[in-house]
């Protein structure tokens, strides 16, 4: 099992393994009740009865529901990053192009498949349908540093402010295509795929 990252939200950090793990089953549960019930009707009594354990083991590490959710989405960028980083490792010296299919094909792999990703993903839909900028700044700078020494660039504020507008630009076009269909209009995300390269193309080759 992967320890569960610690979450800016946590009221407590889990030490002992068994802790780790119920922390896990919470943030487990909190992500399937998502996906079945929504943000607005989701409660840390359903989540904590989901996940088998006390309330007050909910409450030793979140004071609300926000903060799980919180919590998750952190969680949900540390998966994400070792994702691109296996996909990189496997795809060997691709260069640019080959790391912007990577960010884009595993971010949209996370959108279709891991639970309560579509309402929280990394932290800028909750409340629902609102939207801010945080949550695409620390994508960004987990990018630059993650990026940087596969495209040999010196992970500087160019750089990074390279990453951060293409983060941008490919979330609320991502949020567009799943808008359009359920698992993502495929044209949309080859739209958004084209443009993409074009702009990265400019600042990278």
């Amino acid at each position: 099992m992967k320890p569960v990252p610690h979450a800016t939200s946590l009221r407590r950090a889990p030490i002992q393994r068994r802790s780790a793990e119920r922390l896990t089953r919470i943030l487990d549960a909190c992500a399937d009740l998502l996906d079945e019930v929504g943000y607005d009707d989701l409660s840390t009594r359903a989540v904590a009865q989901r996940a088998g354990v006390p309330i007050g083991s909910v409450y030793r590490f979140f004071g609300n529901k926000r903060q799980m959710a919180d919590a998750l989405a952190q969680r949900n960028l540390e998966r994400y990053t070792e994702r691109v980083t296996a996909r990189l490792e496997a795809a060997g010296d691709g260069g640019w192009r080959a790391a912007m299919d990577a960010v884009l094909d595993e971010y949209l792999a996370m959108k279709r498949t891991a639970p309560g990703f579509s309402l929280v993903d990394f932290g800028n839909q909750i409340p629902v349908g609102t939207r801010h900028s945080e949550p695409n700044h620390r994508v960004a700078d987990r990018l630059t540093d993650l990026l940087s020494g596969y495209l040999d660039r010196t992970p500087d504020e160019d750089l990074r402010r390279t990453f951060l507008i293409a983060v941008e630009t490919a979330d609320t076009l991502v949020h567009l295509a799943f808008r359009v269909a359920p698992e993502g209009d495929e044209k949309i995300i080859q739209e958004a795929r084209e443009l993409l390269r074009a702009y990265l193309a400019r600042v990278l080759d």
